[in-house]
């Protein structure tokens, strides 16, 4: 088949016949070989990502691709090259939102330099120049016989801790309990988490914790207020971090000051980015709240559903607004039309409103606006969504987005990351995000927010600001239902 592919010069035939050879070698033990040739597997597979293709079309090449870096990942751990296995897990992430945000950067696609993936050495650079401690979780998985079927399933979860003194350590946890003796798996643990009573989030939260932060918990920083940057991968994206509860019933937020981050290498750009924003004129916020709600549809041939008004973000965009010494942006003035022409001219943009995640088209996901007047006859169902395609599209100068609106974190997860409305927004030029991954009660985002921003005024660090803000709510006895579902997503300050 190899031989054939060469021959008819078909390159995806090429790199799925060296990814099975690889396989091959790895399962009869021949680690050198599955090396070589994975490596070489990877190697055809990154010259068909040809820079012309569009951006869902990249997404859906590195999908296509994943099993291989996974299992060169498992190739590399078993001769213990750690550092090695580090450089693939990297490899094989956020490449195409890499590549988009790169050639944002670089306007001029000429200079975009060959982008390839973070050495080892890089990614010591980029942990000091972020003056935090990464960590980064890859998924591993094998087949196993099952009831008398072959299935693949997960693993293990290797877990790298990179320090900002460029110390690197490498660490190794069986996932294999969770199927074998709780008929459960990672993915399902942290979907049990809002598929549960909340007075029973306790039990999911402390087994994330043994899992996630446990094996790690000595090389985290002492000092809580340095940064720890979790880089998830697949169903972790969807894990409240600062929620986490630890042996003693305390919180990871109680701990550590903590951010999130799709890979490695887009915590660099996103920190060229905060350059570029740094240098703009613009200083004005944008804070928009409670918009006359659209009606939507969910599902095509559904019928349209009325959003309901969400007076207390009202309030809070008035709060906020006052903070931020700026006018809010409320009800029928809040359209879709008034606010794209403004927020490429905001440095602060805050909406407080209803937004979706779109889990079959990560680009479809919306942050719901007033619907602009239209002309008799014309259909208004979906006008004055805002989509992530959309935001794809636009050129912003902010230094921080937040969208206080519900579940706006999720997504579509695919090997690139989740896509949705973060990743739109960081590629639309925006190098701190902060969205939530579940839909709060309004008053309890009210009081949160606001306390966010009363922080940030004592202090530009963003990670510290939303750090103190939970710890306040952590004070009043707030569930975490209430403040851990926020994740701040790039860069810190």
């Amino acid at each position: 088949m190899l031989a054939i592919a060469r021959e008819i010069k078909d390159r995806l035939g090429e790199g799925n016949s060296l990814n099975n050879l690889g396989l091959a070698f790895y399962k009869f033990g021949n680690l050198d070989a599955a090396e070589k040739t994975l490596y070489e597997g990877i190697k055809v597979y990154e010259s068909l990502r040809d820079q012309k293709l569009n951006d869902t079309n990249k997404v859906s090449i590195f999908e296509t691709q994943r099993s291989t870096y996974r299992t060169l990942q498992k190739v590399l751990i078993a001769q213990n090259k750690t550092d090695a296995a580090l450089e693939i897990s990297e490899r094989g992430r956020g490449r195409a939102f890499v590549e988009l945000l790169s050639s944002r950067l670089n306007k001029d696609n000429s200079v975009m330099k060959s982008l390839s993936a973070p050495t080892i050495g890089e990614m010591k650079q980029i942990a000091k120049q972020q003056n935090s401690t990464l960590v980064q979780y890859s998924i591993i998985y094998d087949d196993f016989k099952v009831e008398g079927k072959q299935q693949s399933k997960e693993s293990e979860l290797y877990i790298w801790v990179i320090k900002p003194n460029g110390e690197v350590t490498f660490h190794r946890q069986d996932l294999k309990p969770l199927w074998q003796k709780q008929n459960t798996s990672l993915s399902n643990l942290v979907k049990s988490i809002l598929g549960t009573n909340i007075a029973q989030w306790k039990k999911p939260l402390q087994q994330l914790h043994e899992i996630l932060i446990q094996p790690i918990a000595q090389e985290l920083p002492k000092d809580p207020n340095a940064h720890v940057i979790f880089i998830p991968q697949q169903s972790l994206f969807f894990v409240p971090f600062p929620a986490l509860k630890d042996a003693d019933n305390k919180y990871l937020i109680e701990k550590h000051t903590i951010l999130t981050a799709p890979s490695i290498q887009v915590l660099d750009l996103t920190h060229k980015q905060h350059i570029q924003t740094r240098n703009t004129s613009n200083q004005n916020a944008l804070v928009v709240g409670n918009p006359i709600m659209p009606r939507v549809v969910y599902k095509p041939g559904d019928k349209p559903e009325q959003l309901e008004a969400l007076p207390g973000a009202e309030i809070e965009a008035k709060e906020i607004a006052r903070l931020l010494n700026t006018k809010p942006i409320i009800g029928k003035d809040a359209t879709k039309n008034q606010i794209l022409k403004l927020l490429p001219k905001a440095r602060i943009i805050h909406l407080a409103t209803h937004g979706w995640a779109d889990d079959i088209r990560g680009l479809g996901s919306w942050i719901a606006l007033a619907p602009n007047p239209t002309q008799k006859n014309q259909a208004e169902t979906g006008n004055g969504l805002l989509t992530a395609e959309e935001i794809l599209d636009l050129r912003l100068q902010a230094e921080l987005f937040v969208i206080s609106a519900c579940q706006t974190g999720r997504g579509r997860i695919t090997g690139d990351g989740v896509i949705g409305l973060s990743r739109s927004i960081i590629s639309a030029g925006v190098p701190s995000v902060l969205v939530s991954l579940w839909r709060i009660p309004d008053e309890e985002t009210q009081l949160l927010m606001t306390e966010f921003y009363q922080q940030l005024q004592k202090n530009p660090d963003k990670a510290q600001a939303l750090r103190q803000a939970m710890l306040g709510r952590i004070k009043e006895n707030s569930l975490p239902v209430n403040w851990a579902a926020f994740t701040l997503i790039g860069e810190a300050e």
